[in-house]
């Protein structure tokens, strides 16, 4: 497991910080085993598979459960909110899901961030979501966003509009798989309410 009991702050365009996570990629099926010791860092770095989960279909608008095992990485943000990734699982249809979970560890219920859902319009009409989660190739140079069904659905997460106190949300989010060779990309979420 890597903790992470900061978030590194990027400028949004709408003045937001945005959490990123570094996340390294695991091929469909492939497990190694391996158990690597905790460690501390700025910008979270997950070096250790979890097992396979099922790959929700498309359109779906529930999330998986998420692994029962230890997350790959763990961000926690200044408001209350934290954030904990299982997995980020490449599928031989090109796709790549990450799961996690979404908890409130404050006494108080938190409203989740509009900004959680994304600018576009066509996402906007579909209701609340984590639409607005990106993925960045640093290598490549390439920014991925969540993908849409043939409706515009989201593929991930919706209907957070609220975290009760203590509550944990299972949360999941679909992207194009970046290119092969691509080992490591970095998760973006908005912690900041605007």
């Amino acid at each position: 497991m890597i903790t992470s009991h900061g978030f590194t702050a990027r400028r949004a365009a709408f003045g937001a910080a945005a959490t990123v996570l570094a996340l390294t990629l695991v091929a469909c099926g492939k497990s190694d085993g391996s158990d690597d010791a905790p460690r501390e860092s700025s910008a979270a770095s997950a070096t250790r598979p979890a097992p396979n989960e099922q790959t929700p279909s498309e359109g779906s608008r529930e999330s998986p459960e998420p692994a029962p095992s230890q997350p790959l990485a763990t961000i926690t943000g200044a408001n209350g909110f934290e954030v904990l990734i299982y997995s980020a699982q490449r599928d031989s249809g090109g796709f790549l899901t990450v799961t996690g979970s979404l908890k409130n560890t404050t006494a108080k219920p938190l409203i989740a961030p509009i900004n959680w859902s994304g600018e576009e319009v066509s996402v906007k009409r579909t209701g609340p979501s984590l639409a607005g989660v990106t993925l960045t190739d640093k290598t490549e140079k390439k920014r991925y966003y969540v993908l849409r069904d043939t409706e515009g659905f989201p593929l991930t997460t919706t209907g957070i509009t609220s975290v009760k106190a203590g509550e944990s949300i299972s949360i999941f989010a679909q992207f194009p798989a970046p290119p092969a060779g691509t080992a490591e990309v970095d998760f973006q979420l908005s912690l900041i309410h605007i």
